[in-house]
């Protein structure tokens, strides 16, 4: 029988290719969308990884250079160093004066302590602060600066700037400045080299660096006593070895992170004490560069005027040079009020940014003993809120993912743990001399061939049907193909003599309404479903059917296998099929929860289907569809190992993403409509408490968050610890190995496919992390897709192994 349509006109676009219209305009940006998020989590792991130092960190640190290009007047000098006017000149700390500062921070755990002492002894402090923990605690510094203390830059990731580029040393700078600016408002000229000490520990690696940064604008600052706290000596140590001698000044150096500090946290109260009690006064650095610029202005009776030209950054080079007892030593504004050290203009130059020099905190107040602070304002505020912003959600979403890999890492093993015990005992269990599903089913099939464009194969797949052992009708319907497939099923099923071949012709209306209108034409109780690029083994009908002598099956799954798998592509799918997909049946068979019946062989009752609607449109997965809407009506879906079909799997990657895409989206689809059977009673709920969280764990989250275990892996291996990820991610493809290895022999199979399970890894399990990731998107955002076609070559013949 042979059903035609009118031709000679052209007929008007049908529903489904207006749909198809609609979703394949969609295609491209939900790709494009796709591949954005896997941009913006690799670019949330690299910044994170920067925070940490992982990225791009550099632990070295010079030591032993020589000095002979640096001055003796700064090696002998004071730990304050400048360069107004391009000379180089430093400032010391007045008698009987603490600068009291702090490097490292900010730490959550530490440095509110520091904070809190500070405030219950009235005395500011100096802050020389990582940017990167700028960036990962802004809260902190905020409360910092708004308590009256100083801050200045300690680089953005700690780092020896002797080690690094103009570039990399600007990079850090600025950086940090920009995290100052979105974390409290404010940038600063103070700068402290990280791993510095005195200033007679200047070499001839870092002393260009100071110059560059003096020319920017920046008073770099140095150490006179260094409690070396760090050291962890004991809180009596620390305060003795912080100590200035003989009532001098002295710039005095503690931590407030970089390790645990409880012995810093229980001498600072001490030290305050003893430094007061013992006529001590305590300032910040700009407090001591305001001191001492004013007692220069008093001994040369020029204050005023030379306050003024400081102002305007024009002072006049009159310093001595060594203590820094001339304008020239700070360049700052005194009593006029006038805020701002040295470089109060450097932001000009763009190392120091922001606006206006002045401010000395957020609020615009002049204050002296912030005066290196400048107010943020502008792109440069915007750009640290930003970038405060997306530390933020780095700092969320990184730890989060590690979480998730755990869990993932988790349901991955107790996957392959479930599948190799229930695979087991499924296999003991159906193999046994003993198991009968009941009395031999002998009873005629009809076997329905949906085809759509098949002229490669269709001709195979009636030779295959043709030497059946089992008694079957074949109804091969045309869902409106162009190329002549029912002109060349006709000649090949006369060809091969076969009398029980009908062909149905329809307008191209989809894969399910093909299949609904071969139940419709079925002359049996039985239909056997299978695709139009299939062919099946002599015995698979006679085997496929056999459950059905129990009378609570209502559905069989066959075992799909695929026929091209010389290439690599069809190896990557051949070890799927094996591993994944016939080894969860098997596991999903003994659970009594099968989620899918595969298109290429499966079998059900058709009364069964016809009390369910039949195959439904409204999903891309029909398959998947009417398996779970047969668990729901109460009948029981199995698996039949031992019935073999081979199918012609997608011969390159562009095909095999749009197949991989409907399924899963699909998928998607069925387990949305089928969500009530998560509170229904009965076989339903049993599916819907059982099956569906199954299927959306190990079909949907699970390979979605599997890639991050190849992420994590190249991350580690590339900033962290190679030797060990390496172990580790081969560790896991280890256990992977053993599945397959299992699977393939459960399934009889030859090991050699195996070798390509690595690069599978590699580059196959990435793209279905890609086409998973659309298939969110697109269901997220609507959209309906035709039966694909997918381009076939005809190649799977005769099934491989049969007789």
């Amino acid at each position: 029988m042979t059903t035609t349509t009118s031709r000679g006109r052209r007929r008007a676009p049908t529903r489904m290719s207006r749909a198809a219209g609609r979703a394949a305009a969609l295609q491209k940006p939900r790709v494009i969308l796709a591949l954005l998020l896997l941009l913006a989590l690799t670019s949330v792991m690299l910044l994170d990884g920067y925070l940490r130092a992982e990225v791009g960190g550099d632990q070295r640190v010079r030591t032993g250079a020589g000095a002979d290009k640096v001055p003796d007047t700064v090696l002998d000098g004071g730990p304050i160093l400048t360069f107004q006017g391009g000379r180089a000149t430093t400032v010391s700390v007045p008698d009987k004066t603490i600068a009291l500062t702090f490097d490292d921070g900010p730490n959550p755990t530490w440095t509110p302590q520091v904070l809190d002492i500070l405030e219950e002894y009235d005395v500011p402090g100096t802050f020389f602060l990582v940017g990167s923990m700028v960036s990962r605690y802004p809260g902190i510094v905020k409360d910092m600066v708004e308590a009256g203390n100083e801050v200045g830059i300690h680089t953005f990731t700690h780092v020896d700037l002797s080690y690094q580029s103009d570039a990399r040393v600007a990079r850090e700078m600025q950086q940090t400045q920009l995290a100052l600016a979105g974390a409290a408002g404010i940038t600063t000229t103070l700068f402290r080299a990280p791993y510095s000490s005195e200033t007679d520990a200047i070499d001839n690696y870092s002393w260009p660096v100071y110059e560059k940064l003096g020319e920017d604008g920046y008073t770099s600052v140095f150490v006179d006593t260094d409690s070396d706290d760090w050291k962890k000596p004991g809180v009596s140590k620390i305060i003795k070895w912080a100590t200035p001698e003989d009532g001098k000044g002295a710039s005095v150096l503690f931590h407030d992170a970089g390790g645990e500090r409880s012995q810093t946290i229980k001498a600072l109260p001490a030290y305050i004490r003893k430094m007061k009690a013992a006529g001590y006064t305590f300032t910040t650095i700009s407090g001591v560069m305001q001191e001492q610029n004013a007692a220069a202005r008093q001994s040369s009776g020029t204050g005023r005027q030379q306050a003024a030209d400081a102002a305007a950054g024009t002072g006049t080079d009159t310093g001595t040079g060594t203590e820094g007892t001339g304008t020239a030593a700070t360049g700052t504004a005194g009593t006029e009020g006038t805020a701002g050290i040295q470089g109060a203009t450097g932001a000009q130059g763009g190392a120091v940014p922001g606006g206006a020099g002045g401010t000395g905190g957020t609020g615009g107040t002049i204050n002296r003993l912030q005066a290196a602070h400048r107010e943020a304002t502008g792109v440069t505020l915007y750009e640290g809120k930003a970038l405060i912003a997306a530390v933020t959600l780095a700092e969320w979403t990184v730890p989060t993912l590690s979480v998730g890999l755990m869990i993932v890492g988790v349901a991955v093993m107790g996957r392959f743990g479930m599948m190799l015990v229930l695979a087991r005992r499924h296999q003991r269990k159906r193999n046994r001399r003993r198991f009968s599903w009941g009395p031999t089913v002998t009873r005629p099939v009809s076997v329905i061939v949906p085809a759509y464009n098949e002229k490669e194969c269709i001709a195979n797949t009636l030779k295959s049907l043709a030497q059946s052992t089992h008694p079957i009708e074949i109804i091969v319907v045309d869902d409106g193909s162009t190329d002549h497939t029912s002109e060349i099923s006709r000649e090949a099923a006369a060809a091969l003599g076969m009398t029980n071949v009908r062909v149905v012709r329809q307008e191209n209306a989809g894969k399910p309404a093909a299949l609904n209108n071969g139940v419709r034409s079925a002359s049996y109780d039985l239909v056997v479903m299978m695709d139009g690029d299939t062919v099946f083994e002599p015995d698979a009908v006679h085997q496929l059917v056999q459950p059905f002598a129990d009378p609570n099956v209502g559905a069989v799954a066959g075992n799909a296998k695929v026929g091209n798998r010389d290439t690599v592509i069809g190896a990557w799918q051949h070890i799927e099929y094996v591993m994944g997909f016939n080894l969860d049946r098997r596991m999903y068979d003994l659970l009594r929860c099968m989620p899918t019946i595969p298109g290429a062989i499966g079998a059900f009752r058709r009364d069964a289907v016809l009390e369910v609607g039949g195959m439904s449109e409204d999903t891309l997965a029909e398959d998947t569809d009417i398996t779970i809407a047969m668990h729901r009506a109460g009948w029981q879906v199995v698996y039949q190992e031992h019935a073999k079909a081979w199918t012609e799997a997608p011969g390159s990657l562009k095909q095999l993403w749009s197949q991989r895409y409907r399924w899963s989206y699909g998928t998607m689809q069925a387990l949305w409509k089928h969500r009530k059977s998560l509170t229904d009673k009965g076989p339903s709920g049993r599916f819907g408490r059982v099956g569906m969280p199954l299927v959306v764990l190990f079909q949907i989250v699970t390979p979605v968050f599997a890639p991050l275990i190849d992420v994590f892996t190249v991350y580690s291996m590339i900033f962290v610890d190679f030797q060990a990820a390496l172990l580790a991610w081969l560790a896991v493809l280890g256990v992977q190995l053993g599945c397959a290895a299992y699977a393939f022999r459960l399934d009889r199979e030859k090991y050699r496919y195996l070798l390509m399970m690595p690069l599978q890894q590699l580059a196959y399990r990435q793209m279905m992390y890609l086409v998973l990731i659309h298939s969110c998107i697109t269901a997220l955002t609507g959209g309906r897709l035709r039966w694909q076609k997918l381009k076939r070559t005809g190649e799977v013949g005769t099934p491989a192994g049969a007789s």
